[in-house]
């Protein structure tokens, strides 16, 4: 996510739910609480007026703005109502419609272009707990956001999108300079629609998403201090991302550059995401179950395509800063169950002789890793030119599944690298380890490949006894064994050194 995708995300939050308040407090101390949360992000938030009326503070015509690397943002609420409701809390409504306009740099000079108008009819936000460590709460029975995205002036598309019973709350703790921030919000459903025009066809796109749960936490320095992420790394910057979702669906309609009609139809059970910057390390993790996908028209050559899967997902968690020891990793993906409707099957197997079992395919793996720099600073990445950014310690392959076509692939091994040796493996780092692989229905996949003349007879005879080479049998029908091992600088296959 870019800097500026961020800035607008918070721009939003700012105006939508209030990110800072102040309980204990008088509704002036909210509202300068609100500013002062802005310019964490960048943002300027003024107004034409601030008056006084009984219990109530009355902020009229205000104006968040933000002007970062030339993407702006700005919008203006007619009017934001502050109560002080005599019980140490502080009630916040505001108007129910307002606008939201922002633009970007694009590519070849062009201005990407975003209009939003909200709406939020009913939302009800109250401030409570102390001046030092606040609580926000919000209940938004049906919010509406309606965007136009345009480029030079151009409108391109229309979307609206509506949020049906959020709630929310907010924790924010001040200290000094930093802010710490922490939300957990449910959203009982999303739906959306998009129409507009796509290198000149048109298109239209819509969709829904159910049981939606969000979770942020954060450790915040200003804007100023995020000019260098790796030293506001350093000086205890941080960000979460939680977000998970139930059931959802999606359509896709459209043309062709030759104008005839593609569309593509989904549906899913679950999701997640999971985003974490914090100390010296990177999280990111993703999944989803029950996804099935068609798509259909332009070029492809049958009626529908059609893929479907039971989950997939992949995991990463790295170093992001310069370390001066080996630093932990990690790797995995996975795809579990995936088919392909049989139009596909019968492009290469029409005789159905591979069995169509669903594939599978899973790599988990861990390690220790040496960065030399700051991969999250531009400028130090820059300046290394293609000097590598880190060397790799060790890697461990807890897991490796790959089943398919009636066959299946089984392996874990571990191995370490001597960065020292680049020469004995033609500038790879020398490795010492093992790997043990298993191989299930090898040899009756080659005859059905032969059967179906994917493999010509002369070559299957060299083929198996490369097989022969690297593996042995196994226990079972048609199970084979290797074990690859680096050690004493050499490459051995089942105690053969081959390097």
């Amino acid at each position: 996510m870019n800097r500026f995708s961020v800035a607008a995300l918070s721009a939003c939050f700012t105006v939508l739910i209030a990110a800072q308040t102040q309980a204990q407090v008088t509704p002036e101390e909210v509202w300068q609480g609100w500013q002062k949360m802005g310019a964490t992000y960048g943002q300027a938030l003024t107004a034409d007026s601030v008056t006084r009326q009984g219990d109530t503070l009355v902020v009229s015509g205000m104006q968040v703005s933000m002007d970062q690397d030339g993407a702006k943002i700005s919008g203006t609420l007619d009017e934001v109502r502050f109560r002080d409701l005599g019980d140490g809390t502080v009630e916040v409504t505001m108007s129910e419609t307002y606008p939201l306009a922002m633009t970007m740099p694009g590519e070849d000079g062009a201005t990407e272009e975003l209009a939003i108008t909200i709406s939020q009819p009913g939302i009800r936000m109250i401030a409570g707990g102390s001046a030092t460590h606040t609580a926000y709460t919000i209940v938004a029975p049906n919010t509406s956001l309606a965007m136009q995205a345009g480029r030079n002036g151009e409108k391109l598309a229309d979307i609206n999108a509506t949020f049906s019973n959020v709630n929310g709350t907010y924790n924010l703790a001040q200290n000094g300079g930093k802010s710490t921030l922490d939300s957990d919000v449910t959203i009982e459903g999303v739906a959306f629609t998009a129409t507009g025009k796509s290198d000149g066809q048109p298109f239209d796109m819509a969709g829904t998403m159910a049981a939606l749960k969000v979770s942020t936490a954060g450790d915040f320095l200003g804007a100023a201090a995020m000019e260098n992420v790796a030293q506001a790394l350093r000086d205890g910057f941080s960000t979460t991302l939680d977000f998970s979702y139930g059931a959802g669906d999606f359509r896709f309609n459209a043309s062709d550059d030759q104008g005839r009609p593609v569309k593509v139809a989904a549906t899913n059970q679950t999701g997640t995401l999971l985003f974490r910057l914090a100390g010296d390390s990177l999280t990111y993790n993703a999944g989803g179950t029950g996804v099935v996908m068609t798509v259909s028209g332009g070029e492809i050559p049958f009626p529908e395509l059609k893929i479907s899967y039971a989950e997939a997902g992949f995991d990463l968690t790295m170093p992001v800063l310069r370390t001066l020891a080996p630093t932990p990793f990690a790797f995995g993906t996975r795809i579990v169950d995936l088919t392909v409707s049989d139009e596909i099957w019968g492009m290469f197997d029409p005789t159905v002789a591979l069995p169509r079992d669903p594939a599978t395919l899973i790599i988990a793996s861990k390690g220790t890793a040496t960065l030399k720099q700051d991969i999250v600073d531009a400028e130090a990445m820059e300046a290394a030119g293609t000097a590598p950014a880190g060397e790799i310690n060790s890697l461990d392959l807890t897991s490796l599944v790959l089943r398919v076509a009636g066959a299946a692939v089984t392996g874990a091994g571990s191995v370490t690298f001597d960065n020292t040796d680049l020469v004995t493996f033609d500038g790879l780092p020398a490795p010492t380890g093992t790997v043990d692989v298993t191989m299930t229905g090898a040899n009756g996949l080659i005859d059905k490949l032969v059967s179906m003349g994917l493999i010509p007879d002369q070559e299957v005879m060299g083929l198996r006894m490369m097989l022969a080479m690297f593996a042995k049998p196994g226990e079972g029908p048609d199970v084979l064994t290797s074990q690859v091992e680096f050690k004493d600088k050499g490459l051995f296959v089942n105690g053969t050194r081959l390097k």
